[in-house]
């Protein structure tokens, strides 16, 4: 276990992965060590250097391991501002609008779970077309307020989520880099859907021309990003949602993030 800058004899910072967490293959090798200090969530506590690895196998590239309850709690003791419910509302239902767009010719109706929900943008506007409304995000601040406004609302892991009724949408707007095992919480999103139901995803996409450029004058953000885990590559993400029964329908660029890609995936 790397040491970490805390006083905390007891404290521990990561689980290390010993197997690439997307196919289990045991043979990584190191990539580049990026500097998440500046990031707008550090603590001192945690430790400034994020370690990165690829897979021989399946060229998947991800962080040397996931935070620990304890770190977490630091982490999701601070927000973003525009994480926040209700946050630049205005133009945020422009964004979200062109989103709903592209899954409207796939889901036009029924259930839209917005996983992270952060400043419930996309939920407000799916409600505005039709959809019923159901947010899901681990800060429970944003979870209560966005009940107030008599939305459906959970502070949970989807992993222990059980709903009534199964989806016809579920959203992952970046979401899927923050989670340790993107599998098996793909596969809990499959689960959850109705046949024939829509996963819509957002990350930054490593297979393009902005993410090279970045790397190569060292400015890449994502590699300073304390939150994430993961850095995927729309070859890798294709792979993975077909591996559990989520097939890629349409690719679009993101307005939300720079350098991002959004992806919606029928399940079948």
């Amino acid at each position: 276990m790397r040491d970490y800058p805390t006083t905390d004899t007891d404290f521990q910072e990561r689980y290390l992965y010993d197997a690439c967490p997307l196919c289990g293959a045991e043979d990584f090798a190191h990539v580049l060590v990026g500097d998440c200090s500046k990031h707008d969530v550090y603590d001192k506590r945690l430790s400034p250097e994020i370690h990165w690895h690829q897979c021989k196998s399946c060229a998947h590239v991800f962080t040397e391991g996931y935070f620990t309850d304890d770190a977490c709690a630091i982490l999701f003791g601070k927000t973003h501002e525009h994480q926040r419910v209700g946050t630049n509302i205005e133009a945020n239902r422009s964004i979200s609008a062109r989103m709903i767009d592209r899954v409207l010719p796939h889901a036009s109706a029924g259930r839209w779970m917005d996983v992270g929900f952060g400043n419930a943008s996309l939920l407000f506007t799916a409600k505005e077309y039709g959809f019923h409304p159901i947010g899901l995000d681990l800060r429970c601040d944003n979870v209560e307020k966005l009940q107030q406004l008599g939305y459906e609302a959970y502070c949970q892991d989807l992993l222990t989520l059980d709903l009534d009724a199964p989806c016809q949408v579920i959203s992952l707007m970046d979401v899927l880099e923050h989670v340790p095992y993107p599998g098996k919480f793909l596969q809990a999103v499959v689960n959850l859907l109705d046949d024939g139901g829509v996963c819509f995803l957002s990350m930054p996409n490593t297979e393009q021309i902005l993410w090279d450029v970045w790397t190569a004058q060292n400015i890449n953000p994502y590699w300073g990003e304390i939150e994430h885990y993961h850095n995927f590559s729309r070859t890798r993400l294709y792979a993975l949602l077909e591996e559990h029964g989520l097939k890629p329908v349409r690719y679009g660029v993101s307005e939300r993030y720079r350098a991002c890609m959004e992806v919606v995936a029928v399940k079948i």
